[in-house]
């Protein structure tokens, strides 16, 4: 489902009550994300926990889902959201802030059944052309991930092939075992 508003700034965007599930702006069009089913569920969900099992403690970076980040005249939100630990924004109490205006360092969608993948392959590719690393898109359908690189690059990963990790982030994972978490 897709709801456009047409003639609207992001200042004016950014001004309307928050939406369930989240609304878009990007390219001047706001469009509302689809409802998350089971498989998105549970890949957000075991994404966030293994990047942050190993990011959280050493302060490398944090994953956050459903994060509203907002840069380049866009306003989305991945499904998750990784931002390397000095990047954060902060309020003056030292606690994370609640506007993120900013590109995050890895971007992961996962594509919902009734999802247009150019439109989220898109998200990613204005995450990349504006400081983004790494980005993922997930297709649970395929088992497939494809990886938009920082200079934009894009590579279709399945079966048991390594996925680039951002820089500096100890984790190693397969195409096949991010889909594995599909069978609890």
């Amino acid at each position: 489902m897709v709801a456009t508003v047409k003639s609207l700034t992001l200042e004016e965007f950014l001004e309307l009550p928050e939406t369930k599930p989240a609304s878009e702006f990007i390219d001047g069009q706001v469009s509302q994300k689809p409802m998350p089913q089971g498989e998105h569920s549970t890949l957000q969900s075991e994404l966030c926990d293994r990047i942050n099992q190993v990011t959280k403690a050493p302060k490398l970076a944090y994953a956050f889902p459903e994060l509203r980040c907002t840069f380049g005249g866009a306003s989305v939100v991945p499904d998750v959201a990784i931002f390397r630990w000095e990047r954060i924004p902060r309020t003056e109490a030292g606690r994370v802030a609640n506007r993120f205006n900013l590109q995050p360092d890895w971007a992961i969608e996962i594509l919902s059944p009734d999802q247009s993948q150019t439109k989220v392959l898109g998200n990613l590719l204005h995450c990349s052309q504006h400081g983004t690393e790494l980005g993922w898109l997930l297709d649970p359908a395929e088992a497939s991930i494809l990886i938009v690189f920082g200079d934009q690059r894009v590579q279709l990963l399945s079966g048991d092939r390594p996925l680039p990790i951002l820089d500096g982030i100890p984790l190693s994972l397969s195409v096949e075992q991010v889909f594995g978490w599909l069978s609890l």
